[in-house]
């Protein structure tokens, strides 16, 4: 039987993650609870998804369910064991421009950059893409007055 991941969420009490699914051969919309076992505020995400995901009991339920995603759901699991309530979690996982990172911890810093590394893979454009472009020149539009610093005069050069 196939099965096709229709949405993915979690369940705190007690923990699980949460699979709406669609039968492919019957058509009906089904849920399923996987529990989440031995998982604490110190576990490893990574594994901990990953062992869900290559679980014999639901891997074929899984199956369209990105590592990534399974990943930020454990997360947000742990952020729950930590003490964090689910909208500090999912604020933790977005991107503000504007946020000053060097003022965040470890964990949090990490997270981030996991999350512009996923977003700048997602959005660079490879030579197999049908809309890549070789070289590609830009010409930016100039202000009235250039800035200039000191530093770039000629006259500070100062006989060298």
């Amino acid at each position: 039987m196939t099965y096709t991941a229709k949405k993915c969420g979690v369940r705190f009490s007690p923990p699980a993650i949460v699979l709406i699914y669609e039968d492919t051969v019957s058509q009906k919309a089904r849920k399923r609870i996987m529990p989440v076992r031995s998982f604490s505020k110190f576990s490893d995400c990574s594994k901990a998804a990953e062992r869900l995901k290559n679980n014999v009991r639901h891997s074929a339920y899984l199956q369209d369910v990105s590592m990534r995603q399974m990943e930020r759901l454990h997360m947000i699991l742990r952020d729950r064991l930590l003490g964090r309530t689910l909208e500090q979690s999912l604020a933790s996982l977005r991107l503000d421009p504007n946020e000053d990172l060097n003022k965040l911890g470890d964990e949090e810093l990490s997270r981030k950059k996991a999350r512009m590394d996923q977003l700048f893979e997602q959005n660079r454009k490879k030579k197999d893409d049908p809309d890549f472009v070789y070289d590609v020149q830009v010409d930016f539009p100039q202000d009235e007055r250039l800035e200039t610093c000191s530093w770039d005069e000629e006259e500070s050069d100062g006989g060298f």
